[in-house]
């Protein structure tokens, strides 16, 4: 459907997408590595009790979190699909043209949601262990918060899915 061209450029539209998605990974690690480097003065431990219930609590919230993003990318994806947008009557650049802008920024909106709070899960282990837990805890969450990027990663085929709607949207106004 696409010629190596369109799709070369699909690709370089999401450039910014995945530096996002990077500088996140690059956050994953910078936190594992400093809980690793100066982890000990860092910890101001609570009681066990107290832990176990912070602990719990986020493991919910990390638990639930998973669907809700799910659900908001869903509902951000669709309104980036149907959403009007505005095209001036004497703008001279043609429909695709414009549709891949508009696509382009709603779809990084989408992206920076998805992980920033996908990320805050992430943030969950670092809390545990300053308040005392151990390197495990920290490990499942950003292991969780990482796989949670890898699922909600951009994807081309969204992308277009976009794009698409948008310049259909754009022919149905025109006629």
């Amino acid at each position: 459907m696409l010629s190596r061209v369109q799709s070369e450029q699909l690709k370089s539209d999401l450039i910014l997408h995945w530096v996002i998605l990077s500088i996140m990974l690059v956050m994953l690690a910078a936190t594992i590595i400093v809980c690793q480097t100066i982890g000990e003065q860092l910890q101001q431990p609570l009681p066990e009790a107290q832990r176990v219930l912070i602990r719990t609590i986020l493991y919910v919230t990390a638990i639930v979190t998973f669907p809700l993003i799910n659900l908001i990318r869903y509902i951000q994806l669709r309104l980036n699909q149907t959403m009007p947008y505005s095209r001036s009557k004497h703008d001279p650049t043609d429909i695709v043209s414009k549709a891949i802008a508009v696509a382009k920024s709603r779809y990084l909106v989408t992206t920076i949601v998805s992980m920033a709070l996908i990320g805050s899960v992430g943030v969950f282990g670092f809390i545990m262990f300053v308040l005392g837990d151990n390197f495990n805890t920290l490990y499942i969450f950003t292991g969780l918060s990482a796989l949670g990027m890898y699922l909600y990663r951009p994807k081309a085929d969204e992308y277009l899915r976009i794009i698409e709607a948008l310049a259909a949207q754009e022919n149905k106004n025109i006629s």
